[in-house]
């Protein structure tokens, strides 16, 4: 490659020799560094440690890359005949090098850092005259970075900027799909439409004096939770890994996160800061700085996965969960109910929570319908669980058959929680379900949930303010009852001494008693679903 792009610009035998090495030893870098960028994928996406220094030596290429292009631009400009939009693929590589990384590691300052690559390639238009060239794999590449700077814009809610490049991805896919015959067509404007539900899923708009929404982070902030007061006795235990499964039918979702699961895992990070200063740019590239401290549990992220997936990635966690932590496993699913009378009540006779099918395939043809003797098999039942609960085991369950997991058994002594959604919502909520599960709002933000249940679709800020100020109030309140009462089973307390986990029964005690004192939730008979269970 390199041969024909220096000869393509003039003869070879005209190149100095530093010119010449200097473009053989960018193509080593460009080459070496797909190479390991492609190799991302062979490995395992479950343990901490295997993928670390693989990571390492790719960031490590990449950076290398970055600054030598950086100080070899005219040479490569002129002999190598580097393209703007191929700049632009390092750093959209280098960006999808940082999400990665988040994702592998839970720490949202590393969204910031692939945040300011993404932001570069549209500020330096490095893209721009992709669409002067023929090729439509390149326009392709284009629309790829679009979508994944919108999933980083989404996770650090920068929703204005989101709009603006939901507008200029449904120009640049007019564009795209009028040039070229494409058959992709419809998958990008499937794009465009999970998007948009996804910005418009909150059912609260909260208005500053102008009429402009104003946009809040609901990640974890300083002060944002009770303080353990003095003369509390509570647990040591910590939240380290997190499972957060999302396999709802029909519920708004974009890149393969639904919107329980995008705000349940902000229910689980502490707000975001830059690694190395508020104003990271491309080349001051650090890919090996990481935080002192894991300010984060970690998590995984599993989109519909089928029961070996999640049974796969729970085993792992499991094996790798440090002493005195805590486990959590959240669980927003579709509901499967037993067929049938069964004859005893095991942990396998209630049902549980849908897994995907994956359309198993035996013999070259669908597997035959199940007998009602026997058990539904791509669900993930309360008696699945059980081997887990040999280490602290904290459950969220939202279905519409969460009841399944109410009897959960703790058979090994260990610190268990299980909190369960209600089953059924009155007439006048159901229709909203496909914009996120009540429940799980108001373990993510619980003044929204309450508001939306008392029917309100806009607040002005000052008074959102002052509500937040008296639900502090209340929380407090909450955070007293658990500690001073002496009826409470301990796993509580166990639990109370991480504050997520703290959090998240607090907004749990809220939830509940909201919902079971308004009045369209007294009217259904399933209200009594929602509750805590521990034995």
């Amino acid at each position: 490659d390199s041969t024909a792009a220096m000869t393509g610009v003039g003869a070879e035998d005209d190149i100095p020799l530093c010119e010449r090495k200097t473009v053989t030893d960018f193509c080593y870098l460009l080459d070496k560094s797909k190479q390991l960028f492609n190799g991302l994928r062979d490995l395992p996406q479950y343990g901490h440690k295997q993928w670390q220094s693989y990571f390492g030596r790719t960031f490590d290429i990449y950076t290398k890359l970055w600054k030598f292009q950086q100080q070899h631009r005219q040479v490569l400009d002129n002999r190598y005949g580097l393209k703007r939009w191929q700049i632009g693929e390092v750093a959209s590589k280098i960006g999808q090098l940082y999400y990665h990384y988040y994702l592998r590691t839970s720490e949202t300052s590393y969204l910031n850092e692939a945040f300011s690559f993404y932001s570069a390639i549209r500020q330096r238009s490095y893209y721009h005259q992709v669409n002067k060239e023929n090729r439509p794999e390149l326009v392709v590449k284009k629309l790829r970075y679009y979508a994944r700077f919108i999933v980083v814009c989404l996770l650090l809610n920068k929703m204005d900027l989101v709009k603006v490049l939901v507008k200029e991805l449904s120009e640049e896919i007019e564009d795209y799909t009028q040039r070229f015959n494409t058959e992709d067509q419809l998958e990008w404007n499937l794009v465009l439409q999970e998007v948009a539900a996804f910005v418009e899923a909150d059912p609260l708009m909260i208005l500053n004096d102008d009429n402009a929404v104003v946009v809040l982070s609901n990640r974890l902030q300083e002060g944002g939770v009770p303080p353990l007061e003095q003369g509390m006795v509570v647990g040591q235990l910590t939240l380290a890994d997190a499972l957060i499964v999302g396999n709802c039918n029909n519920q708004v979702k974009f890149s393969e996160l639904t919107i329980d699961m995008f705000r349940m895992l902000q229910a689980l990070e502490r707000e975001p800061v830059n690694l190395a200063t508020q104003s990271s740019k491309p080349g001051t590239l650090e890919p090996n700085e990481k935080p002192a401290k894991r300010e984060n549990p970690h998590k995984y992220l599993l989109y519909k996965p089928t029961f070996s997936q999640l049974y796969t990635f729970l085993s792992a966690s499991f094996k790798e969960l440090p002493a005195n932590s805590v486990l959590l496993v959240y669980l927003s699913a579709t509901g499967v109910f037993p067929t049938g009378r069964s004859e005893c009540e095991g942990p396998y006779d209630f049902g549980g929570v849908l897994t995907n099918t994956n359309r198993d395939v035996v013999n070259g043809e669908m597997v035959q319908k199940r007998s009602q003797a026997q058990k539904e098999m791509h669900c993930l039942h309360p008696g699945d669980l059980f081997s887990f609960t040999r280490k602290p085991l904290f459950i969220i369950v939202d279905s519409s058959n969460s009841t399944a997991y109410k009897n959960f058994s703790n058979l090994f002594g260990q610190p268990l929680v299980c909190l369960l959604s209600p089953t059924v919502y009155p007439k006048s909520m159901q229709d909203q379900c496909q914009r996120g599960s009540l429940f799980t709002l108001f373990l993510y933000n619980p003044l929204m949930g309450f508001l939306s249940v008392c029917g309100l679709s806009s607040m002005r800020y000052g008074l959102w303010e002052k509500a937040q100020e008296l639900l502090r109030k209340v929380f407090h309140d909450i955070g007293q009852m658990i500690t001073s009462s002496r009826v409470i089973d301990q796993a509580y307390l166990q639990f109370y001494g991480d504050e997520f986990l703290r959090l998240l029964m607090i907004r749990f005690v809220f939830c509940c008693t909201t919902l079971r004192l308004h009045k369209l939730f007294q009217e259904v008979i399933s209200v009594h679903s929602l509750l805590v269970r521990y034995k």
